[in-house]
């Protein structure tokens, strides 16, 4: 028997935490189906016994506190929600424990936001991580020592678990079932859920915003120029003289503060503009092509689905607005 601890943070998620309670309890339903023994002990953890979420809204009643339990096989972190800093505060007599059960052998999977709660046990130190692409720049600036994965639905690293945005916690909960139990169950579970069992990438519903909390004035100033004039070919000896700071200079500070490239950045903005226009427009790949300053059609196709993880045309299928209408 495997003992699974959801815990229960202040200020969690509640969705995130009924989620994985309610999978791995249909789990050892699925194994008694088939004349197999129930696997899972799945249990409600927190620092009280009763927790008030969403303002109120919700009471969770915990099975048991944190200091009642001697040793677990598995730890989910729910999302968080509200101001992180905040959020990590009162959790924060939550962290030790959760370094103590790791290192007695218990494996760790975070969902969505609840990333910033297992970075703040260090354990992702020096490791990859996934979270909420829309938390990806606050995430950085928190823990520069933990290497963020963008775009991924999960991470694994010794014994570490993470996922991306929103749903696609339900693609760390199929692995773990399939890692735990096995392939047929994991499909098993996917189909009754409604989750598709392999999905690898929440790069199609990213939405780029340039990260400007950095308080480099100069590469601010490049920013705006860059998503103001993405139509235009820009190049970076121009944005270097426009900021007054020498090309190499340049270059260096701007991947420091916004975590890509200049080249990297430029993409990312024409891209996002693509994307807006594909969702909201009847222009054809081309006309969007050109629009956002790009005259090569193979370039072009090849940096969109670099960056989305979809072709042009995958994405103006799967979501214009008019299309669908």
């Amino acid at each position: 028997m495997k003992n699974v601890s959801i815990l229960v943070p202040e200020t969690a998620v509640i969705e995130a935490v009924a989620d994985p309670h309610y999978m791995f309890n249909a789990v050892n339903q699925f194994l008694l189906a088939s004349g197999r023994e129930p696997l899972f002990n799945v249990q409600l953890v927190g620092l009280k016994k009763e927790i008030r979420l969403n303002r109120n809204l919700y009471s969770v009643h915990t099975d048991q506190l944190i200091q009642d339990v001697e040793k677990t096989d598995l730890i989910f972190i729910p999302a968080i929600s509200g101001d992180i800093s905040e959020a990590l505060q009162r959790n924060k007599a939550l962290i030790p424990w959760i370094v103590e059960q790791h290192k007695k052998g218990a494996e760790v999977a975070s969902l969505c936001i609840g990333a910033f709660l297992l970075a703040s046990t260090g354990l992702l130190n020096g490791k990859k991580c996934s979270t909420h692409w829309n938390a990806a720049n606050e995430f950085r600036m928190m823990f520069p020592d933990v290497e963020l994965v963008d775009g991924s639905i999960i991470t694994e690293e010794q014994g570490i678990y993470s996922s991306g945005g929103a749903n696609s916690y339900w693609s760390l909960l199929l692995y773990l079932v399939e890692k735990y139990t096995d392939r047929d169950t994991a499909i098993l579970a996917s189909k009754y859920f409604a989750v598709d069992i392999d999905r690898t990438s929440q790069a199609a519903f990213m939405m780029f915003k340039g990260q400007k909390g950095h308080g480099d004035t100069s590469i601010i100033k490049a920013q705006d120029i860059i998503e103001q004039k993405f139509q235009d070919k820009i190049s970076i000896d121009e944005l270097a003289d426009t900021v007054a700071v020498g090309r190499r200079t340049f270059e260096r500070r701007f991947k420091k503060a916004t975590n890509n490239t200049v080249v990297e950045y430029i993409q990312r903005v024409k891209i996002e503009a693509a994307k807006r226009s594909f969702e909201s427009s009847r222009k054809n790949i081309n006309e969007v092509m050109f629009d956002v300053g790009y005259t090569d059609t193979k370039t072009f196709r090849a940096t969109f689905k670099r960056i989305t993880g979809l072709s042009p045309m995958e994405y103006k299928n799967k979501y214009n607005k008019i299309a669908v209408v």
